[in-house]
This record gives structure tokens, sequence and C-alpha cells, in this order.
């Protein structure tokens, strides 16, 4: 990072884990933010109808937000806190940070143990547990709930005894919109929220396209 008094300071992407059944949560702070951040979506057009498609007056009609998935690569290493003498890093390396963002892919130990002694002894019918709300910070304009569909790390250096001290991660996820998680739930309010906010920089971006461009309206038949 310069050190030029000037240089703004940089915002840190992050994912966050909070588990629902109960106060605990887990914060991984991006030592490095990506370089990339590649988005895709996928309009919920109106379902296709018998015969020959959706009808015409159908066509144009959206059953919900789209399904937009992520993918970003994180960087992370452990030279700076080695460097420091970081007792943690130095007994574990990076599996502590590896760990925390593995096990935002995993129910809770303790409630699949729960689970399964209730069940044992016919108190409860066995319902998957239910995973950690995940969320990703990108930003103030950018806070998504989201699911975690692969990691994909890859370990490239190593202490005396094998803990990774350096690593990509690969992330993939699909992002929970209030048809997912519903509305009145945390997570729906959330991506309700990112919702409100791209409609409102869509209109700062609208009106500044009409200002400097000429008027679109010209081509469309009796234009101006």
């Amino acid at each position: 990072m310069s050190g030029f008094p000037g240089s703004p300071k940089v915002l840190k992407g992050a994912l966050i884990a909070i588990d629902p059944t109960g106060p605990r949560f887990s914060v991984i702070v991006f030592q490095y933010n990506p370089d990339t951040l590649t988005r895709t979506l996928q309009p919920k057009a109106a379902e296709a109808g018998g015969g020959g498609g959706a009808s015409k007056s159908e066509v144009l009609r959206l059953q919900g937000p789209p399904q937009e998935t992520i993918h970003l690569d994180i960087e992370i290493d452990a030279a700076d806190q080695l460097g420091q003498g970081d007792p943690i890093a130095q007994s574990l390396g990076l599996h502590p940070t590896l760990a925390s963002l593995e096990t935002m892919m995993y129910p809770s130990s303790f409630r699949v143990i729960a689970n399964q002694i209730l069940a044992a002894i016919g108190i409860i019918e066995i319902i998957p547990p239910e995973a950690p709300l995940t969320l990703l910070v990108w930003g103030p304009k950018r806070i998504l709930p989201v699911r975690l569909n692969e990691l994909s790390i890859t370990e490239e250096a190593f202490d005396p005894n094998l803990n990774p001290i350096r690593a990509k991660v690969g992330v993939g996820a699909r992002v929970l919109t209030y048809d997912d998680l519903g509305l009145l739930s945390p997570g729906g309010a959330i991506f309700m929220a990112h919702q409100v906010v791209k409609e409102a920089l869509a209109i700062i971006g609208t009106a500044e396209s009409l200002a400097t461009a000429p008027s679109p309206l010209r081509f469309l038949p009796g234009g101006f």
C-alpha cells in the first residue's frame, strides 16, 4: 500500500457467517482484495407454456430477481504475521483462516450430534441442520447474502510442521434473494436493501447518460 499521505484508505472485502442457532459468527476479512470479481446474472423469466413457450402476454414478465453467481479468488499469506512473531501463525500457520472459510459450508457439529441423539431416543425426526447465513461484503453498496457453492483451495507453501503459510482460495457463490430466504427474514431484508440501492444507482446512471449523450428517444417512431 502506498505511503503517500493523500492515498485513500482502501476498504477490505469480507465474508461473514452468522450461526442461525445462536449469537456465534465468524468473519474473514480479505488480507488482499481480489483484483477481479466475476458476476453472472440469469433472469427469472416467465416459464415456457405448453406447445410454444411463454405466451405473448407473459414473455416480458419476471418471476423474481435474477439468479446471480459470483466468483472471486482470495490470496492469503502468513509472511507478515510470521515476521512479527505472531504465536498463532508460528504454531498453526493459515489453518485457522482456512478453517473459518471451510466451516461456512458445514452444519454445526454440535447441532448434528444433538439431532442424532434426540432422534435416537425418539424425541425428534432428523431435520438437516441449517448452514450459517453467509454475507459477502464488498463495500457499503454491496452487502449480499450468499450460499457458498465451491471453495477451491491451493496451498502453496508450508512451514517445517507442514502448516500452510501461503494459499489461494477460489470462492464460488450464489446470491440468495428474498425468493430464497423470504422477504421478512434477515437475509431477505438484506437482499432487498441491496436491490433498492441498485435501483437508485441505476437512476443516477440513466440521468448521467441522458445528460451526456443524444436522447435515444429520437430513434423511436415519432421520436424527439
